[in-house]
């Protein structure tokens, strides 16, 4: 090659500039969202849990019917592990005091792609895949076993057949992390949304331990994507409930797992929200196989909503009978829930709904300021218990929120006095020892 062809020496260093510069922008793409940007705007958002594959689920039409452009999973999409039947004698029993053995156990990973494509090939759902876009995370039931944390076996085998389920693409870094956690951004600047999905299974310490959910990995990039750059709107769903604690006023007769059962770790997520300055944050929750919409306005500068949805087809009211259900509806308005919110437009004075049911977010762009509409509905797609704010609700200088409201929802459930934290327990502990005398009398 002859001297005059060889490119001048500034040349070659610009080049190496522009590859630096593309290197770093890469990488910051990829430090910021999992997924790429997808430039549509985004109105009509809905979401929902707890689905089993093997029950009818005439739900879908109703979500269709919403016209969604995103739909998100929050976990359960199956009921991938196997369970035993309730037994209280014999040589395995799964329930009361002398439980023996495990009551749930894992599937096979053959066991797990056959349900996994069952709910894929359900008509409701395949109509739901061609009108929006799913996106999902997971929890305990389609991780693999019920309540199941960093200890369970199966997680990398099932990780992978989530993924193929929700047809992530093969070179996702989905597939190559230890979790499903992921971000997702819609819309164009200013009128953007983000939705981070977290993973509350794959490095999550066993309840009481005072131990982590997200683990080091997740939390190091939890924290790169709220400090990123702002959205207008930010998503973040989690699998378990993150403001509600209701397991604090139910045991020892129910315990349910939420960030409640890990105080440390609700902590450090409430003030990496406030410390982040970001705006627009919300929380989108399932597992709990009822509906409703909590809030807490003392974590951060403005309040912080958690819509709660759960489930598409598991609920607390269908697996009683019709006249026991009632029943059910008085034990929730009974249950104190300082988190809560509760108004006039309620199907129920509780503002717990316990049939089937999905969840779903209105933004209006075009209103001034930026209205949000947050509803729980039902198979039919009727709001059963919803919230209308202003986006500028939202955002730590603009807060809209009344001392009045502050005060009704700062308090934890935790925190209330014990009797009235424990006022279900009592009234069940007295039921029980009336009823008792009763029968020894007559």
């Amino acid at each position: 090659m002859g001297v005059d062809q060889c490119p001048p020496r500034w040349l070659w260093l610009w080049r190496c500039f522009l590859v630096f510069i593309g290197t770093v922008t890469v990488a910051t793409t990829a430090a910021s969202d999992t997924h790429k940007n997808r430039q549509h705007l985004v109105s009509r958002i809905a979401f929902g849990s707890c689905s089993n594959q093997s029950a009818p689920q005439p739900i879908w039409d109703a979500v269709v019917d919403f016209n969604p452009q995103v739909f998100i999973l929050l976990g359960d999409n199956i009921y991938g592990d196997n369970k035993r039947p309730f037994k209280i004698f014999g040589r395995e029993r799964t329930i009361g005091p002398w439980k023996n053995v495990p009551r749930f156990l894992p599937a096979s990973e053959q066991e797990m792609e056959a349900k996994y494509q069952k709910a894929k090939s359900n008509p409701g759902y395949a109509r739901l895949k061609e009108s929006a876009e799913v996106i999902g995370t997971w929890d305990d039931h389609d991780y693999g076993l019920n309540d199941a944390g960093k200890e369970f076996d199966g997680k990398k085998t099932n990780q992978k057949l989530l993924l193929d389920f929700l047809d992530e693409p093969h070179d996702s870094p989905r597939r190559k992390q230890a979790g499903v956690y992921a971000s997702y951004t819609y819309g164009p600047m200013g009128k953007d949304v983000k939705v981070v999905l977290l993973d509350t299974r794959y490095h999550r310490d066993p309840i009481g331990s005072g131990g982590t959910i997200l683990g080091n990995s997740q939390w190091s990039w939890l924290e790169k994507e709220l400090k990123g750059p702002p959205t207008a709107i930010t998503v973040i769903g989690s699998s378990i409930q993150v403001i509600s604690n209701l397991s604090a006023n139910l045991q020892p007769l129910f315990a349910m797992e939420s960030w409640g059962r890990f105080p440390k770790e609700r902590d450090r997520l409430f003030k990496l929200i406030a410390d982040s300055k970001r705006g627009g944050v919300l929380f989108i929750s399932g597992d709990v196989h009822f509906g409703e919409i909590t809030r807490y306005d003392c974590a951060s500068d403005y309040p912080l909503f958690d819509i709660t949805s759960s489930g598409l087809t598991q609920s607390v009211e269908e697996v009683l009978p019709h006249f026991l259900r009632p029943l059910v509806r008085f034990v929730a308005w009974l249950t104190p829930s300082t988190m809560r919110v509760k108004g006039p437009n309620c199907k129920y004075k509780s503002c717990v709904y316990g049939l089937p049911n999905f969840g779903t977010i209105e933004i209006d762009w075009e209103s001034q300021p930026v209205s949000l509409k947050f509803n729980v509905r039902d198979k039919n797609g009727v709001a059963v218990t919803g919230v209308n704010i202003s986006l500028s609700e939202l955002h730590p200088s603009n807060s809209e929120t009344q001392v009045g409201d502050n005060q009704r929802h700062c308090t934890l459930e935790v925190s209330l006095p014990w009797i009235k934290r424990h006022r279900l327990v009592i009234l069940f502990s007295f039921t029980i020892v009336g009823m008792s005398l009763l029968n020894s009398i007559y």
